[in-house]
């Protein structure tokens, strides 16, 4: 598992273990890290031509250290200044072994012909030192100026802690950042660098221990990797049958939409659900039937279509396809008033937020799926684009709103559970960014939550599996959510 820190708790830790260090040290450690990943990234340090961009904080102090190491090797440094101050020692180092440094400009002066843009372009390496943990509201100038010359260079860009521009707990970003290829975080993964757009512009991530692990509080944000699914995933034993492998009650698909319904439940029988149990209109229990014939399945009587609900289950899944009719509404209302655990996905959370006491009075497991747009339904003011840029903290709103787990798909899934750390699905894919792949989705996690795992645990596993599964299915190539099928068992095998 990779845990992620908020910038309080690493300020906190910090402090900590300075303390007990001798002044300095902590930089130092943080500067070595950072020097050998940049003679990682060049062909060969000695000749090279290192430019860092430097703000006044101690990020700055990282880079100007790292760069006086990477001069000791034989690099030619330049340290673009764009704070108002410097980190003086940093600054000695670095002057001390052959560094040289240019003034950003500054006062509305144009950068774009300046000496700080020569050397930026000529660079063979950037390392951007402009704004740490600390920073907030968006890069002023002459720091979104230098971004922009960073974003436009040849030069590959490694971002010191995380990349100028992002914000460290959120990963939201208010306007130009720096874009990174690498970025070397240190003590602690930050959330941000989990969360799009801050994954997105973070490039690989690497962590350099400085020994801040014994200060650390607990993480707010995890980010699972193979073995920790594994670890979640049911395993059937000698002494599974059908029955304790879970039975998993599925209100999905319509007349209009009988797709949803074909895969949903071939996404759960794809997951290893021990049995599906279907309910439907006649149409659609027979497309059902014809591509799962294994599924159990019940038609539903126009006249009384409550009655027929599936009985004797682990857990619902409802929602996908089914409309918002007022049977809809009814069958809804009847599955959360059980004690069963209830994945809402689609026109069910749609319908949830028409009325959400179903879900803030409920007390037994619950898991809303929404993507942005439903999530803003959720959340009354709210807009999709708000959602979009603050995904991670719309996400933690609404399961605190809602007293409920809540996972937000899109470009980075997002679990939140009221007290609990969030979790970044770290294998989302854009190749899932195509009709009908949350039906499949919805069937994954409701699979894992009839064997037994709570909501949480089961969203994490699910959208790991998925998004796994969308990168097997065609060795990269576009998939639609039908390819799901044949890559499931395999995304599965993988993880072990």
């Amino acid at each position: 598992m990779r845990n992620a820190h908020s910038a309080a708790a690493v300020r906190k830790a910090e402090g900590a273990l300075m303390e007990r260090l001798p002044e300095g040290a902590l930089m130092q450690r943080a500067a070595a890290g950072l020097a050998a990943a940049c003679s990682r990234m060049l062909p060969r340090t000695y000749g090279a031509r290192v430019v860092l961009l430097v703000g006044s904080g101690d990020n700055g102090g990282d880079a100007l250290y790292a760069g006086a190491l990477l001069a000791r090797r034989g690099a030619s440094v330049r340290a673009v200044l764009a704070g108002s101050r410097v980190h003086e020692g940093g600054l000695a180092a670095l002057r001390a072994v052959g560094g040289r440094t240019v003034a950003a400009p500054s006062g509305g002066r144009s950068i774009g012909d300046s000496a700080a843009a020569e050397e930026i372009a000529a660079a063979d390496l950037l390392v951007d030192g402009l704004v740490g943990i600390g920073g907030s509201g968006g890069l002023r100038e002459p720091h979104a100026a230098l971004a922009g010359l960073a974003g436009a260079a040849l030069a590959p860009t490694v971002a010191v802690d995380l990349p100028s521009g992002i914000d460290a707990d959120t990963g939201t970003a208010s306007g130009p950042t720096v874009r990174a290829d690498v970025t070397v975080t240190f003590g602690t993964h930050k959330p941000g660098l989990f969360v799009d757009p801050g994954a997105e512009r973070a490039g690989v991530v690497e962590l350099v221990d400085i020994g801040l692990g014994p200060e650390l509080s607990g993480p707010s944000l995890e980010c699972p990797q193979s073995g920790d699914v594994a670890r979640l995933l049911p395993r059937p034993t000698g002494e599974s049958d059908k029955y304790r492998r879970g039975v998993l009650a599925m209100a999905v698909g319509s007349d209009r939409y009988r797709g949803a319904a074909v895969l949903a439940v071939g996404g759960a029988l794809r997951a290893g659900v021990g049995m599906v149990r279907y309910a439907g209109s006649e149409g659609v229990v027979g497309e059902v039937l014809s591509r799962w014939p294994e599924a159990v399945a019940s038609v539903l009587d126009p006249m009384d279509p409550l009655a027929a609900l599936p009985r004797r289950v682990a857990a619902w899944v409802v929602g996908p396809g089914r409309g918002l009719h007022p049977m809809a509404r009814a069958e809804l209302e009847a599955v959360v008033e059980t004690e069963l655990p209830v994945l809402l996905d689609a026109d069910a959370v749609t319908l949830v937020s028409k009325k959400p006491e179903l879900v803030r009075e409920r007390s037994a497991p619950t898991l809303l799926t929404p993507h942005a747009g439903e999530l803003a339904r959720l959340l009354p003011g709210t807009e999709r684009t708000d959602v979009e840029g603050g995904r991670l903290s719309y996400a933690s709103r609404a399961a605190d709103e809602y007293g409920c787990t809540v996972l937000l798909k899109g470009s980075t899934t997002v679990v939140a559970e009221p007290g609990r750390p969030a979790v970044a699905n770290p294998t989302g894919s854009p190749l899932l960014a195509t009709a009908g792949t949350g039906d499949v989705l919805a069937g994954v996690i409701g699979s894992f939550m009839a064997a037994g795992l709570a909501p949480r645990e089961a969203a994490a596993a699910g959208a790991y599996v998925h998004g796994l599964a969308a990168r097997l299915a065609r060795d990269g190539a576009p998939v639609s959510a039908s390819d799901l099928f044949d890559a499931l068992p395999a995304a599965l095998a993988e993880v072990g």
